[in-house]
């Protein structure tokens, strides 16, 4: 269910953003980050027309980590680094403390009786929007990237 992802690299000396949070394993903790985080984003420039899917995903994948990961202990706490390169586009790393999970056995959200599910939508939305998606270290980091903003006019 993972989009496969080249190792793009992001050098530090082309970033023109580069944002690292902590928050704990509550829910109520992610809207002030996503908040913080996408206004960061929008001054720099790094979404273009995708600010959107990033704002989206942002939310999901750590909505994810609190869930699964922290399982709603504000003592355990998520990290995200959210990094943007002019070329490359954006890059959003997830991490939480959990056990991990293999992100093929998640099933997805959209065939037969999984529509009525309650679970497996977000990795499946994170997937729709991002352009690239891998999960590391057993699963317990999501890599998100979002390709460079089209800077294109289009009249």
């Amino acid at each position: 269910m993972t989009k496969s992802m080249s190792r793009r690299s992001f050098d530090a000396d082309n970033l023109i953003l580069r944002v690292q949070k902590e928050l704990p394993g509550k829910i109520d903790a992610i809207p002030p980050v996503v908040d913080q985080i996408m206004g960061l984003v929008r001054e720099m420039g790094c979404a273009g027309e995708g600010e959107f899917e990033i704002e989206v995903s942002l939310y999901e994948a750590l909505a994810n980590a609190v869930e699964h990961g922290c399982q709603h202990d504000p003592e355990k706490s998520i990290e995200v680094v959210v990094a943007c390169d002019v070329q490359r586009g954006m890059i959003i790393i997830v991490r939480d403390p959990g056990t991990g999970f293999d992100p093929e056995s998640v099933p997805s959200p959209v065939v037969g009786e999984n529509i009525y599910n309650d679970s497996g939508r977000g990795i499946f939305l994170i997937n729709e929007l991002m352009d690239e998606v891998r999960f590391e270290n057993g699963g317990t980091e999501i890599w998100m990237i979002k390709g460079p903003r089209d800077d294109t006019d289009n009249k």
